[in-house]
């Protein structure tokens, strides 16, 4: 709405109309001269959508006395209001078509420019004309497609090149040193009476002559049953004892690193040795790993090693028998590992196979490896006797709050304002459907009280007090022992903790409250396992990770709410969503199988029985409902054939437009062609042990000088942030993470911040770093994980010639490394076409304290996440990059950094030049749309393609970049740095944005100019 100047209310004057019957906008007040209150503003706006204005001094209302009509058209005239005659919802779409008409005027205004000074346009003119006339004097060559390999393989243990060789010395020793063992080894003879005892044990010829026969088995057994621990030392041991032992080599899959590595201690301890050490036990996970000795041993690792050994042994052959274990969980590994084995099994007609899990669909297994033979192991657990919510409410006699009006929609499709996904649609109405008839079944089996609360209550979310109730039940009621709740994620465990806390009881009582989440340190998940002292409760509030990954001996008591935090893929909209989602029938048995470890226990479901009927059986595999790229690349990697065509043979194939979304995203990120061949940025992308685009990004930042900063921000994008979740201190973490960002607009920036900090304070001691993570709330095991991470990169890059060592802080890799919007300018280079637009911000306070209005080309109106350090902050640019988009409430983007044209013009998508109105403009993929004069844009263009150009020639024949100024790739390379990091004040004083911090990697004031004379 225009306001009202004296300068407009002057010139009203001048016009033949009486004062009472000048139209003024009522955002204005004359008498104060300064804008009305929100209430005035209300009201002027209901006046405004009633007729456009309102008479003052006139006894006639709104319709004056009679020259009204004479009004509206002097306001017409003067572009003030809408044309007389308007009636009603005519006078609405005329303002709407205004408010679009000025939004766009608005935006034309605020448009970034593409600058160059005249200095700079000549130097750039200069570079591409002695560029091309270079070309012109010699023959061009034709562009290589060749893959360079790496100078060294990944797989440099020796334990992962030996195949298996039959040595009669070694097979006598062994068989030698196992009698030994069992003759004198008091260690081992007490934890074999152990061993003995479990249900496994007495399967245990069964199992060896059944893997003896067939090639591979199938093996299901519940909770407790010890087949993790006792399969693989079975055919170990059973090797050695005939004679053989030099021919066994055994790898044991899990899906998690936490269960790789407390498996193998546990069967190195069952052993009487140590984990690793030339022994026969060992573990290998992601940097990290405690190897065995090369024959007859046990090696215990996450599936994407097993993928990895592939890489260097695609044949296994170093390998006598895998296990492939919690199979059920179809995590996309794990599935596209049955893919592989499945056709490589008769190339390896000596190799056995063996699936197992806690609730495998057996059959279903057993049909896919052509009916292989199956094998049942009973549980070793107590009796369990499980309550559900109608159970809990008759005891507890808790109240729950009543339902809202979600079951009496007729809309369906668009419950909470989104749209559902169908089977979830189908579910809730089949369930609606059901639930009438069975409240009639369960009549005389509960009072009319709780009928009507059950009736009444919304399952569909999660009912904290009645968890804390439970809870509060279970310490006042039953027998001693630790209480297990299972929650879908962090916010559900701060607030039942926050619950819990504000009860006396619980604050300073006798109870232990642990929180068990993924983002939590090690150390601080060890605690679960402790024994509290006699007469104190432990109190675990866990996410699924405690169903199958860990299993906490004490626990007597288990809470399960129902639900898990899935993520789903929407490939429509390419993009993840992230909710709570019912569990299945099979995690449902699991949760279960973690109470009665010990002694008899109790499981109390806060669901209803008739909602425990309708689960599905197990949950959706993770390859139906996750993007495929990394699997796409791997396939071509290990030469398995056309991607449609590898998938369509897996168990559960992905839908044919996820594979295709995937290859379309490959190719516009140039890591295959058009006959699905790996180009070489694709064949490096493969190797790198992260998803494509942060791999990308990792090369980039070798060949543009920036290494330890990008390389520190890689790792925490592709593994997780260095911070913990404080419980009752989130706002203060929120607080020091933008602390840590420095002004910097970036989340990215704040990760490499963050970790030199780290690095600095590690530098001044012990004591140091503790205070250092202690004040902003970082996990040191974490920050240890991104450094050991960072070499694995360095690694990669060092092997393959784009660095000179393995050290990320080498001074030739880092000569940029002070260079903030460089760096932002490499991230951008791996994270595109993940671009945000911001909107434009209207200059009330309001609109700021609820952060920038963002949108996205798929999504439309996005939201920043409350993590990101970019929150309810004002924005000094128009455009952000960001990794992570997810859907739950809404559309969130988890981090996000503000980013200038010239990284979008040089590393973003095809470049256009056009006019939009009168504007002279310059477009990348039709959607970001910058001003530019003809000439600059020409310019831009063309050092653009000779960009490409030159970076394609490097990523096929990779080296350490040349910065000096009498080659072409230093005339480039430095031409596009300083443009990339200019200072645009002009541009941002045109727009009205604030300037950008200059503030360096290091914290310094940075103004790079590599050119002399700038």
């Amino acid at each position: 709405m225009r306001l009202l100047t004296w300068r407009r209310f002057l010139d009203l004057l001048s016009v033949n109309a009486r004062p009472a019957q000048i139209t003024i906008p009522l955002a204005y007040s004359l008498e104060q001269n300064k804008p009305m209150s929100s209430y005035q503003n209300r009201r002027g706006r209901r006046y405004m959508r009633g007729g456009g204005r309102r008479n003052f001094g006139s006894s006639t209302g709104a319709g004056g006395d009679g020259d009204g009509d004479k009004g509206g058209e002097i306001d017409h005239a003067r572009g003030y209001g809408p044309p007389p005659g308007l009636k009603g919802r005519d006078i609405g779409m005329w303002y709407a078509q205004r408010g679009r008409q000025r939004k766009r005027q608005q935006e034309l205004i605020e448009r970034p420019t593409v600058q160059m000074d005249m200095h700079r346009v000549e130097h750039i003119e200069k570079l591409l004309h002695d560029v091309q006339t270079e070309k012109d004097r010699k023959t061009r060559p034709q562009k290589s497609m060749s893959i360079i390999p790496p100078a060294e393989d990944d797989i440099t243990f020796s334990y992962y090149g030996r195949s298996l060789e039959k040595n009669d010395r070694v097979d006598e020793d062994l068989k030698d040193a196992l009698a030994e063992k069992k003759l004198r080894n008091q260690r081992y003879k007490k934890m074999m009476q152990f061993r003995e005892k479990l249900p496994a044990f007495k399967k245990k010829q069964d199992l060896l002559d059944l893997i003896e026969s067939s090639q591979v088995v199938v093996i299901s057994g519940e909770t407790g049953c010890g087949k993790t621990t006792q399969v693989a030392q079975f055919i170990l041991d059973d090797y050695i004892e005939k004679g053989k032992g030099s021919m066994c080599r055994v790898v044991c899959t899990q899906p998690r690193r936490i269960s790789a590595v407390s498996v193998a201690e546990r069967v190195a301890e069952e052993r009487g040795e140590t984990v690793g050490s030339g022994m026969s036990v060992g573990y290998q996970i992601r940097l990290d790993c405690k190897l065995p000795r090369n024959q007859a041993s046990i090696l215990y690792c996450t599936t994407g090693i097993l993928l990895k050994w592939l890489q260097g042994d695609p044949l296994l052959n170093g390998l006598s028998h895998v296990i492939l274990d919690e199979v059920h969980e179809q995590n996309i590994i794990c599935d596209f590992l049955i893919i592989i084995l499945r056709d490589l099994l008769p190339l390896r007609p000596d190799m056995k196979l063996i699936l197992m899990s806690a609730t495998v669909n057996a059959e279903q297994f057993s049909s896919y490896y052509g009916n292989c033979p199956m094998e049942t192991i009973p549980g070793f657990t107590f009796p369990v006797t499980e309550y559900w919510v109608e159970d809990v409410l008759e005891f507890t006699k808790y109240r729950p709050a009543p339902k809202p009006e979600r079951f009496k929609k007729k809309h369906w499709r668009f419950i909470r304002g989104k749209r559902k996904r169908e089977e979830e649609l189908k579910m809730e109405q089949e369930y609606e459907a059901n639930f009438n008839e069975y409240l009639q079944s369960i009549e005389g089996s509960y009072s009319p009280e709780v009928l009507e609360k059950i009736q009444n209550m919304d399952d569909e979310e999660i009912d904290y007090d009645l968890v804390v109730e439970v809870i509060r039940y279970i310490a006042i009621n039953k027998e001693e022992g630790a209480i297990l709740v299972f929650v879908p994620g962090w916010t559900d465990i701060s607030k039942i903790n926050d619950k819990l806390l504000r009860q006396t009881m619980f604050k300073s009582g006798p109870f232990i409250i642990i929180p068990l989440h993924s983002l939590m340190p090690t150390v601080n998940q060890r605690q679960i396992f402790q024994t509290p002292p006699a007469g104190t409760r432990k109190i675990i509030i866990a996410t699924n990770i405690a169903e199958t990954s860990i299993t906490i001996e004490d626990v007597v008591h288990v809470v399960n709410t129902g639900k898990v935090k899935e993520s789903n893929y929407d490939v429509k909209n390419n993009i993840c969503t992230l909710k709570p989602e019912w569990i299945s029938k099979a995690a449902a048995k699991q949760r279960r199988g973690r109470s009665g470890r010990v002694k008899p226990g109790f499981c109390y479901h806060l669901f209803t029985q008739l909602r425990a009927h309708m689960m599905a059986d197990y949950q959706l595999p993770e390859m139906l409902r996750t993007p495929l790229e990394e699997v796409c690349l791997q396939i071509r990697l290990l030469k398995l054939g056309h991607i449609e065509e590898f998938l369509s043979k897996a168990m559960n194939p992905p839908p044919v437009q996820t594979i295709i979304t995937a290859k379309y995203s490959l190719k516009q990120l140039n890591a295959l062609d058009d006959e699905e061949n790996l180009t070489p940025l694709g064949y490096h992308l493969a190797k790198l042990p992260v998803e494509p685009r942060i791999g990308k990004m990792i090369l980039f930042a070798a060949m543009f000088c920036c290494l330890d900063p990008v390389l520190t921000i890689a790792a925490s994008l592709s593994f997780k942030d260095p911070f913990i979740i404080p419980l009752g201190k989130e706002k203060e973490a929120d607080a020091k993470r933008k602390l840590l960002s420095r002004n910097d607009q970036s989340d990215h920036m704040m990760l490499s911040y963050t970790f030199q900090g780290w690095e600095d304070a590690k530098q001044q001691g012990q004591r140091s770093q503790q205070n250092y993570c202690w004040d902003y709330f970082l996990s040191s095991n974490t920050l240890k994980m991104l450094d050991n991470m960072k070499t694995q990169f360095c690694e990669y890059l060092c092997n393959i010639g784009f660095v000179s060592n393995t050290q990320s802080k080498q001074a030739a890799a880092n000569t940029n490394s002070d260079n903030v919007k460089l760096i932002k300018a490499v991230v951008c280079a791996g994270l595109y076409p993940n671009v945000a637009k911001i909107e434009t911000q209207m200059s009330r306070k309001k609109a700021f304290s609820r952060g920038p209005r963002l949108s996205t080309q798929q999504d439309g109106r996005v939201n920043l996440h409350p993590k990101s350090v970019n929150c309810d902050q004002q924005l000094d640019g128009k455009w952000l990059i960001y990794h992570q988009k997810i859907r739950s409430n809404g559309i969130y983007l988890h981090d996000s950094s503000v980013i200038e044209p010239y990284p979008l013009l040089f590393f973003g998508g095809d470049i256009t030049m056009g006019k939009d109105d009168t504007q002279d403009v310059i477009r990348v993929d039709d959607w970001i749309v910058f001003k530019a004069s003809p000439t600059i844009a020409t310019l831009v263009k063309k050092l653009r393609i000779e960009l490409d150009e030159l970076l394609e020639s490097k990523i096929t024949s990779p080296g350490i970049t040349q910065w000096c100024h009498d080659n072409k790739e230093g005339k480039i390379m430095n031409a596009i740095v300083d443009l990339l990091t200019m200072e645009e004040d002009h541009d941002r004083q045109s727009t009205g944005f604030r300037g950008q911090s200059s503030t360096n990697y290091r914290g310094h004031s940075s103004h790079h100019k590599k050119w002399g004379g700038y």
